[in-house]
């Protein structure tokens, strides 16, 4: 039995519903089920593991008068280059007012203006102003400080910290519970946790990357997991880079937020040209993909990417973007007076666990929801803020729909000891991680071609031979399941961009769903190519 050090008090026996991850689906479900027992694992203390803390820009929502809900879902269709499930975004965008609203009422401070309006900016590829934010850049740490008291309040919610789950219990077609180690991964014992539900809610892939602005814990495991558990796995090739990470060196890369450019900031190169006035029609305003790549050629061919805000927000940078102002002065750079350098970097992933309207993935007693799933509301590209929208809509949903499903709580027995192993995960990348960052970003990155894929398929093959780590091969899987998304898609679209086919062909106007064993076949065919 685990160590009593491990109990909470007041819980004797554990529930039979898990949700894996403390970010801002994981916490917002939790709540939504209450008072129906549940346990929230997470990997690190609830907040400071969760990229939904990183978020700067806001939650978008159709709530201004000039604005419609047929005017959001007008902005995510054109954003996600013509896959994006309408029926998954409409019913998202509809809802998106209601889940504020839950938001408010959970305390989370949005701006207001002198008459209690709530205030609401513009971000990149939006018509109109409907970015419900937190002191300009500092909405997802202030949601999710609400999220973690309101969580803390709640006697129905379970928090489990440093418990990071390796492996889905399959029993059948069901998922049965998880398998996770304790001490933030560290311990030698694992243990299982029964459930009669467990919802993914597990984060984003950033880290498999070697400029990303996703904390660590962002590196694909939980998409591995379903995916070894047999789930399918939708749109795996669509990464967005974010345009303006702060290239100063750190890892993860600081965010210099949308909302600067929506509030008038330009790009430039080290010759002060505006670049984007060549590439697009809305310039900096253009959808995150074609800014990422205007942004990344001028870094590749050595003139340097800036942004500039000394005439748009100048001397209210440090009230109207605090986070982005800080992070600059610890760099030595006033961005008051000085354009910010930018390199595009990881940020998000529209790719993930296939999930329907519900969030219920294709096994039975698995649910999922936030950056690890695919919903279709994205399609080849995310519209900025339509992350957090996401997350909220399909958390309640999962939600509602384990209410209806499993109408009333079963108690199990605490979880036991599933073995011991010293197969531990450092939290500095190991040798073979930061092999696997470097091949995804030379060739599975901004741009990609054929050869560059090829080897990076062949390169990941090699190091699910090398390594046996459990969590390590969650991670591989992840990054080979992107590697072939791309390899397979001889197209151009949106946040997948073949440098050998540029542009968008009619025949993959349409969405991609790989399995594992898709994916291991295609590996095995180009070893069979290569031995030929």
């Amino acid at each position: 039995m685990p160590n009593d050090s491990f109990r909470p008090l007041s819980w004797d026996a554990i529930d039979d519903i898990v949700i894996v991850g403390g970010g801002l689906a994981g916490l917002f479900c939790a709540l939504k089920l209450s008072p129906r027992p549940v346990t929230i694992l997470a990997a690190a203390p609830i907040g400071q593991g969760a990229s939904s803390a990183w978020a700067q820009g806001g939650i978008a929502a159709a709530m201004s008068p000039g604005d419609t809900f047929e005017k959001h879902v007008a902005d995510t269709l054109e954003a996600g280059a013509g896959i994006v499930d309408e029926k998954m975004a409409r019913s998202m965008v509809v809802e998106g007012p209601a889940r504020i609203h839950d938001l408010l009422d959970y305390g989370v401070p949005f701006d207001r203006d002198l008459e209690g309006r709530l205030v609401l900016s513009r971000e990149a590829a939006h018509s109109e102003r409907r970015i419900v934010r937190v002191k300009g850049d500092m909405a997802g740490k202030a949601i999710m400080e609400a999220l973690i008291a309101a969580v803390r309040k709640t006697p129905s919610i379970r928090v489990l910290e440093g418990y990071v789950v390796e492996e889905l219990v399959r029993e059948g077609r069901f998922v049965s519970g998880v398998i996770a180690r304790p001490d933030a991964g560290q311990s030698k014992k694992r243990v299982h946790f029964p459930a009669r539900a467990v919802v993914l809610c597990s984060g984003g892939v950033g880290h498999l990357y070697a400029v990303t602005t996703n904390p660590w814990e962002a590196c694909g495991q939980g998409v591995g997991m379903a995916a070894r558990a047999g789930a399918i796995i939708a749109d795996p090739e669509f990464v967005q880079f974010h345009p303006t990470a702060i290239n100063i060196g750190r890892d993860p890369a600081p965010l210099a937020t949308e909302a600067l450019r929506g509030d008038g900031a330009h790009l430039v190169n080290a010759a002060g040209r505006r670049f984007m006035l060549d590439i697009h029609p809305d310039a900096e305003l253009a959808p995150r993909d074609i800014v990422s790549r205007g942004v990344f050629a001028e870094v590749q061919a050595g003139r340097g990417a800036f942004l500039d805000c000394t005439k748009a927000v100048g001397r209210h940078f440090p009230e109207m973007f605090p986070t982005v102002y800080a992070s600059c002065k610890a760099a030595g750079i006033d961005p008051v007076e000085q354009p910010i350098p930018v390199v595009p970097a990881v940020h998000y992933h529209m790719g993930g666990i296939l999930t329907d309207a519900e969030g219920r993935t294709s096994i039975d007693g698995l649910w999922a929801a936030g950056e690890v799933t695919s919903t279709g509301v994205h399609g080849a590209n995310r519209l900025a803020s339509n992350s957090l929208l996401e997350a909220v809509v399909f958390a309640a949903r999962i939600a509602e729909n384990i209410k209806g499903f499993l109408p009333e709580p079963k108690i199990s027995d605490w979880g036991k000891n599933a073995d011991e192993s010293d197969d531990l995960v450092t939290v500095e990348d190991s040798p073979a991680l930061a092999r696997l960052r470097r091949i995804m970003s030379e060739h599975v990155g901004v741009i990609r071609n054929r050869t560059g894929l090829v080897s990076a398929i062949r390169e990941i093959a090699v190091l699910e031979r090398e390594n046996t780590r459990m969590r390590f091969l969650n991670i591989l899987t992840t990054a080979k399941l992107i590697a072939v998304g791309a390899l397979l898609r001889e197209e151009s679209r949106g946040g997948h961009f073949r440098s050998d086919c540029p542009e968008q062909r009619a025949a993959w106007k349409r969405r991609s769903f790989l399995t594992l064993a898709d994916a291991d076949r295609v590996v095995a065919e180009l070893a069979e190519t290569e031995a030929a």
